[in-house]
């Protein structure tokens, strides 16, 4: 029997049942059905714990990994606007960038 913990960005994430459902079709997908998901709130999840890896992934897929410098995931630029405090999720903010022009996401330091 495996336990599986995830740990949300906050409480709230809306996003919570989707991991969930990914992580029991992938296992169910690999013959694997002695597991159970437990959410963990404590200790609060925070951005130290994603890897620089992770975060260079998010870069690739258009979103400015969190950092307290604001990079464009287009052109790599730091002349960036804050245009929200919020964007598609309440972890991340929506920005412009000043060199390109190109709007994106940025995940907020957390």
């Amino acid at each position: 029997f495996f336990v599986i913990s995830i740990t949300p960005t906050y409480s709230g994430c809306p996003a919570v049942k989707t991991f969930q459902d990914d992580i029991k079709i992938c296992l169910m997908k690999n013959n694997i059905t002695n597991f159970k998901i437990r959410l963990v709130y404590s200790p609060s999840w925070t951005t130290d714990w994603m890897s620089q890896t992770a975060k260079e992934k998010l870069l690739q897929y258009g979103i400015s990994p969190p950092s307290n410098l604001v990079i464009c995931p287009q052109c790599k630029s730091t002349s960036t606007t804050i245009v929200s405090e919020f964007g598609a999720t309440a972890c991340k903010s929506f920005h412009k960038c000043n060199d390109c022009l190109e709007p994106f996401e940025h995940f907020k330091c957390i």
